[in-house]
């Protein structure tokens, strides 16, 4: 089992750090904007005063957090993950950031002997606490091979998408196109329908059974239906 350093235990890094803890691995984790998990350091999860110390104790250390300055700041801030790595040790980041920064990033952790994968996910904090999510991953083969099995335990679609730092980021920010489209889409067709004197509930639920069902459909639809034409 590997000894995995855990930073950004919000809605969707608790559960993930959750199932690589049930899988057997020893966690080190440190406050960042959420308070620790009472269930990870009851489960034997290490605190740690700092980035910096994580980075230390820990083989393989995880991020998910907010965005791109929040990224910067646990990697390079005065206690920051980069001041306690050692060459041969693995970061992962699993927030979804600038793939351009990104690329900077993996640079200066890589000129400290040490690999860097962009690995943001989709599948919201359903898919996160399901273990089920989606892995976007950009970064050289072997260290995708030797985070593989944690990334087995936190998602089912586990794709490297090239074996350059930012293919990962790149990705995310195509699903992103794709998911703000499609809830615009499924917007507008539902107040179509409502404007047109048709149950837009009733429209949802015919649109299910073709062509035009999404997940976008199925999830945003009913939230939709339930905030704007209940």
């Amino acid at each position: 089992m590997s000894k995995i350093g855990f930073i950004g235990l919000g809605i969707m890094g608790r559960p993930m750090a959750g199932h690589l803890q049930a899988g057997g691995h020893e966690l080190f984790i440190v406050q960042h904007q959420s308070p620790l998990p009472e269930e990870l350091l009851k489960g034997g999860a290490v605190a740690c005063d700092s980035a910096k110390e994580v980075a230390e104790k820990a083989d393989i250390i995880i991020a998910i957090v907010p965005d791109t300055p929040q990224v910067e700041e646990v990697l390079f801030a005065e206690n920051g993950v980069a001041n306690g790595l050692s060459s041969g040790k693995l970061f992962i980041d699993m927030s979804s950031i600038s793939p351009i920064e990104t690329k900077e990033f993996a640079s200066r952790l890589n000129a400290l002997g040490c690999d860097y994968l962009d690995a943001p996910v989709s599948g919201g904090e359903v898919g996160a606490k399901a273990g089920s999510l989606t892995i976007m991953v950009g970064g050289p083969q072997t260290a995708f091979d030797r985070a593989r099995p944690l990334f087995e335990l936190m998602g089912q679609n586990i794709t490297l998408v090239g074996e350059n730092n930012g293919a990962g980021q790149t990705c995310k920010v195509a699903n992103q196109i794709i998911v703000a489209l499609n809830i615009e889409a499924v917007s507008e067709a539902l107040l179509f329908a409502s404007k047109a004197g048709v149950d837009p509930a009733r429209v949802r639920e015919a649109l299910m059974g073709g062509f035009a069902n999404s997940k976008i459909l199925e999830v945003h639809g009913e939230r939709m239906i339930k905030r704007t034409f209940d």
